[in-house]
């Protein structure tokens, strides 16, 4: 898995770093929108940079670096934050069908969330701990 440095709130799987650079050669630069339920549950959604547009109530969890000239920028609305704020996100990929709006779509694989609590060092490194 890669992350961008020793306390992220978010990672890639390798599959998905693949998928990624995949994704990026046919759409341009990506980015990721932490769905919140709705149509497609709770999938991690996918879209050319300037396709979704985040705005004051959505909260940047983070970057995947996945070997392209920029990272892909992770971004969650604020309220759904509030519940996942203790929770470290791995986007990964799998076989199967896309979210209906996200660039995947139709290449067989969907993108798709594997989440742990975050750690006792990451809960203090986040502010969400006191120091010990």
């Amino acid at each position: 898995m890669t992350t961008t440095d020793t306390f992220s709130r978010v990672a890639v799987t390798d599959e998905a770093a693949g998928l990624l650079r995949e994704l990026t050669v046919q759409h341009g630069p990506l980015m990721f929108h932490q769905s919140g339920g709705c149509c497609d549950g709770s999938a991690p959604m996918c879209y050319p940079v300037g396709m979704f547009l985040t705005g004051p109530s959505d909260v940047k969890l983070g970057q995947l670096e996945v070997g392209l000239d920029d990272p892909i920028e992770v971004f969650i609305s604020e309220a759904q934050f509030e519940y996942w704020k203790y929770t470290h996100i791995t986007i990964d990929a799998v076989p199967g069908r896309g979210a209906g709006f996200s660039v995947e779509g139709p290449t067989g694989k969907r993108f798709i969330i594997r989440s742990r609590m975050l750690t006792g060092d990451e809960l203090v490194h986040f502010g969400l701990a006191p120091r010990t």
